[in-house]
């Protein structure tokens, strides 16, 4: 069983909570190493993740049953799976929440993870189930900001400049619109429709192009030139992408954007820990 929670974890994907929730320490003025703060960038390794994905898992199965990613490259979980996972869900969700209940913990905290919660639970499940409102699926994917909002206010007890939310909620929505490309023929068998299924794969990659676009513009007053190359990256991807002369092609370049958001992350992690912030 633990085999199985940790594969639908996606441990490739860990990095998109973690990463952050270590962007807001790097971000903050004063760093003040506490008990709560290693707990909760704990919570953003395997139990927040196991919380997002396996909640997409429970409620996807007629369209992940489709899907050629669940095919080795991610794990399908059956309807007779479902209720042993979900109280695993369960329990780690509570943890969670009582980790930031404490009196002392500062309410921008409360309300970051408030946040988490609502747009991480609300994307896959009823009665909202963003993920089958197209655009409204890629812009819920605002949950991967708030780790870094979480550790930000619990060291702050404030927020960072709403220009930087709206360029990393920007972000975000490109990242999840990419990763709905593969997906464009299960979703369309299961009758699911996603903001790639509307687009198609070229309009949804200039969609993509955009919104990298956007984040840089509105970043660059604060982390300057790390914007533009950080945008020069995505940008080839989506002309790569749009390039691609077959669908296995645009599904190896696919496998490829974990890796590069990993070390755009780290990179951008190590710029404001010593460029921005010195």
């Amino acid at each position: 069983m633990f085999h199985k929670l940790f594969a639908i974890s996606r441990p490739r994907f860990w990095s998109y909570l973690f990463g952050p929730f270590l962007i807001g320490i790097a971000a903050a003025p004063d760093v003040v190493l506490s008990l709560r703060l290693v707990a909760l960038g704990l919570f953003f390794t395997y139990p927040a993740n196991l919380l997002i994905y396996g909640f997409n898992d429970i409620f996807d199965y007629e369209t992940d049953k489709h899907n050629q990613k669940k095919k080795g490259y991610e794990q399908l979980l059956s309807p007779a799976q479902r209720r042993p996972i979900l109280r695993q869900l369960t329990i780690w969700g509570m943890i969670g929440i009582l980790l930031v209940l404490s009196a002392d913990v500062p309410q921008a905290v409360k309300w970051a993870m408030t946040g988490f919660y609502f747009f991480g639970l609300g994307y896959s499940v009823p009665p909202i189930r963003a993920k089958t409102k197209p655009f409204i699926d890629a812009y819920f994917n605002v949950l991967y900001v708030f780790p870094a909002l979480v550790s930000y206010g619990l060291l702050t007890n404030n927020y960072p400049p709403i220009e930087l939310f709206l360029a990393a909620g920007f972000w975000c929505a490109a990242m999840h619109a990419y990763s709905a490309i593969p997906d464009i023929r299960a979703d369309k068998k299961a009758g699911l429709k996603t903001v790639a299924t509307v687009l198609g794969t070229k309009r949804t990659l200039l969609f993509c192009t955009a919104h990298y676009l956007l984040a840089a513009v509105l970043a660059l007053p604060y982390i300057g030139v790390f914007s533009i190359v950080g945008a020069a990256v995505y940008v080839w991807l989506m002309y790569a992408s749009l390039r691609a002369p077959t669908k296995d092609r645009l599904f190896q370049l696919y496998t490829y954007f974990p890796k590069i958001n990993i070390l755009v992350g780290m990179a951008l992690f190590f710029w404001i820990l010593l460029v921005v912030n010195n």
